[in-house]
């Protein structure tokens, strides 16, 4: 009887550490907001993702307030929206764009200034079977499977590592977004809710797990989450990412 005791009891402490481990395994995956950072996290297979920069007549968005009262006219409710990326004064696309499979700019391989140029940069997409990619720009193919794709400087996480450039104790303060691809496939997308450093805000999404993770821009930043009670409608942007229901 004894012996059957302790054999209960050494399968059930197995099966609890085993069931402790998968739990923190998942919660690893996950993407803690805090009162530094607010992140919203994607399932591509089952939420309704888009990338948006100009209406039907060709005026650009500009603001999530512009995107959200659109989308109203298509019966459509805005989820979650932030900037998706750098952009030149005419609110064009920096870099590379594509939205329904059609590449509306080019990608940009150039040298120059600013965030954008600090190579690598990366790109952020989406295939036709929703699955999504953060890949360094010069790694980047175009199969023709590529239903949105956005261009944006600089990486921060590269092949599970922080980018070289970024300095740990940094001065270089500001509000940031960005988004990186979760051990289990999701997207992440994440804001600093105030001015914070390159190397710490990579930081984050490399605790997450984040193989890679792509820099959308600093500043401007705005996201749109009312699930969370964070709803800025404002700014003055090029590409814009949101989550849509019907």
């Amino acid at each position: 009887m004894k012996i059957k005791k302790a054999y209960l009891l050494k399968k059930f402490f197995g099966l609890s550490l085993a069931l402790a481990g998968v739990f923190l395994s998942f919660k690893s995956y996950q993407a803690p907001n805090n009162d530094k950072i607010l992140s919203y996290t994607v399932n591509l297979k089952s939420q309704n993702l888009g990338f948006y920069w100009q209406n039907e007549s060709g005026q650009n968005f500009k603001s999530i307030l512009n995107l959200k009262n659109w989308l109203i006219t298509k019966n459509k409710t805005l989820v979650f929206a932030t900037n998706g990326g750098m952009y030149k004064t005419d609110n064009t696309p920096l870099g590379l764009f594509i939205q329904d499979n059609k590449i509306i700019e080019p990608l940009n391989n150039r040298n120059g200034e600013g965030n954008f140029y600090l190579k690598p940069n990366g790109i952020f997409y989406i295939t036709n079977d929703n699955k999504g990619v953060v890949c360094k720009s010069r790694s980047f193919v175009n199969n023709g499977k590529i239903k949105y794709a956005t261009q944006s400087g600089p990486m921060l996480v590269i092949d599970g590592s922080i980018h070289s450039a970024f300095k740990e104790g940094s001065k270089n303060l500001n509000v940031r977004n960005g988004v990186g691809i979760l051990p289990n496939n999701r997207v992440v997308f994440a804001m600093s809710k105030e001015p914070i450093n390159f190397y710490d805000f990579a930081v984050y999404f490399k605790r997450l797990g984040c193989k890679n993770a792509l820099y959308l821009d600093g500043f401007v930043s705005r996201m749109y989450l009312p699930s969370m009670k964070w709803i800025q409608t404002d700014g003055n942007f090029g590409v814009i990412i949101g989550e849509t229901s019907n």
